[in-house]
This record gives structure tokens, C-alpha cells and sequence, in this order.
């Protein structure tokens, strides 16, 4: 299991925002993930959340380029960035970042374009209407499984090798609670076999925004099968992962031995 340390560098977002907004106190942050265990850390300049404005590509990058900078050389564990601008993405992979996480729920060319020059890695999420807009599903568990099936294709027929795509079903992006609680029980049937699954859930609405249904959350995206937990609470979502983990082989071995 690989744990992804949230670092947003914005005034807004829900959980931090304006907490590493200073170039200074974000990169004593990044440090800090890393020396807690994270195995990626995942940076953002623009706000996600429901009601939030939108920001030009230029103060994005305003927000991000002193952050890389500052970090480039420094960090032996990845980087990726929180961006669906192929402008910024193209600016943050010159600046050493490996990783585009891209909440857009397009497979854009212009992206994908970027994401192969430098042999970067993309994850791809399943957004249909923004974190404002509820999405009307009939499935909600099919309806994401064959989009996020459709967005591998779409991204491999522009170039990018499939080990460097990663999916996410989009928890808290155009669904209602009812639909995150279902794509958490059925994430099994969510995962598109030979892609890493990315979830993250920390701190969204579907956990009641505290750090007991963050764990709860992720353990449940763990069970089915997630590959990569998105989280603020890096040293508690890895102690927890190693704990059930542990859990789960000692089931495994007694299932074997009966």
C-alpha cells in the first residue's frame, strides 16, 4: 500500500486551506511527509472543493513554482501535482515533478501530449459533474468501472503506457453520499485489472470530515482493493494500512491452512 501525502499550497481548500499558502511553511510540510512515510507527495494550487472559484493558470503556477523549486533535489520520494492544466503540468514536470494527478475527468490531448514528453505518470479520476453537481446514476459501480475503463483506453491510445496511468473513482466528485458509500463497499468491482487504483477519501464529507471516518474510509478502499491512499494523515493512514494489511495475510494463511 502507498501512502499520498496531501500538500495544498492554496487560501480555500476544505480541510487546510491557507495552512502551507507561505513557500516556507510548505516546504517544512513536504519534509515532513516524507519523514512520516509517505511514499508520494501530492501538491496543489488550486482548490477542488464544492463552491470553490477558479483560479487563472498563472496564479496556479504563482502558487506552485517556489514550492518546486525549493523541493527539486531535495525529496527522495516522488512528487505529483494536483493540476488539470496542461500549461502548469508542463511547468511543474520541468521543475521535477513525476506525477500529474488530474481531477479533471478528461483524457485531454493537450495533457496527454505533456504527461508522454517527460514520462510522467497520470492519474486519471472519474469526475462527471465537479464536486458541485450530483451526478443521476443508474449504477453508480458500473457507471464509474466502464468510464474509468474508457479513460485508460483513451489515455494508451495517446501514448502513455499503461503502468504509468493510475484511476480513481472520484469519491466526493458529482456524487452523493449514498453513491461514495457504494463505490467504497464495491471497489473490487470499481478496479480495472493491470491499473493501480488510486482513493482518496481524507477528510471528505462521506467520512463526516473527521480523521475516525477518514481511517474507517480508508480501510474500506484498502479491503477492495485500493493501491494508493490519498490522505492529510500521513503517519495514521500508514499505521493503520500496515495494521490491517497484517490483518488481512494472517486471514489469508488461515484460509490456506483450513
Amino acid at each position: 500500500m502507498q501512502i499520498m501525502g496531501i500538500l495544498n499550497v492554496t487560501p480555500d481548500s476544505f480541510s487546510d486551506g491557507g495552512k502551507y499558502l507561505s513557500s516556507e511553511a510548505a516546504l517544512m510540510r513536504a519534509f515532513e511527509l516524507e519523514q512520516q512515510g509517505a511514499d508520494v507527495i501530492d501538491i496543489g494550487g488550486q482548490s477542488t472543493r464544492p463552491g470553490c472559484g477558479a483560479v487563472s493558470p498563472e496564479e496556479e503556477w504563482d502558487r506552485l513554482r517556489p514550492v518546486l523549486e525549493g523541493l527539486r533535489g531535495r525529496l527522495e520520494i516522488p512528487v505529483s501535482v494536483d493540476t488539470f492544466c496542461p500549461e502548469v503540468a508542463e511547468e511543474a514536470l520541468r521543475l521535477g515533478a513525476s506525477i500529474i494527478n488530474d481531477v479533471s475527468g478528461v483524457v485531454a490531448e493537450n495533457m496527454a501530449e505533456v504527461v508522454r514528453r517527460y514520462g510522467a505518470g497520470w492519474v486519471l479520476m472519474h469526475n462527471q459533474n465537479g464536486a458541485d453537481f450530483e451526478g443521476q446514476y443508474d449504477d453508480v459501480v458500473d457507471e464509474v468501472r466502464g468510464a474509468l475503463e474508457e479513460m485508460a483506453r483513451q489515455a494508451m491510445a495517446l501514448g502513455i503506457e499503461k503502468e504509468r496511468i493510475w484511476l480513481d473513482p472520484g469519491i466526493g466528485f458529482g456524487k452523493s453520499n449514498e453513491d461514495n458509500l457504494r463505490l467504497l463497499a464495491n471497489l473490487g468491482q470499481v478496479k480495472v485489472p493491470g491499473f493501480a487504483l488510486l482513493v482518496g477519501v481524507s477528510r471528505k464529507r462521506v467520512t463526516g470530515g473527521t480523521g475516525a471516518g477518514t481511517i474507517a474510509a480508508q480501510a474500506a478502499a484498502q479491503m477492495g482493493g485500493a493501491d494508493i491512499l490519498r490522505t492529510h494523515d500521513v503517519v495514521q493512514a500508514r499505521l493503520a494500512a500496515n495494521f490491517l494489511r497484517d490483518i488481512l495475510r494472517l486471514q489469508r494463511n488461515l484460509a490456506i491452512a483450513y
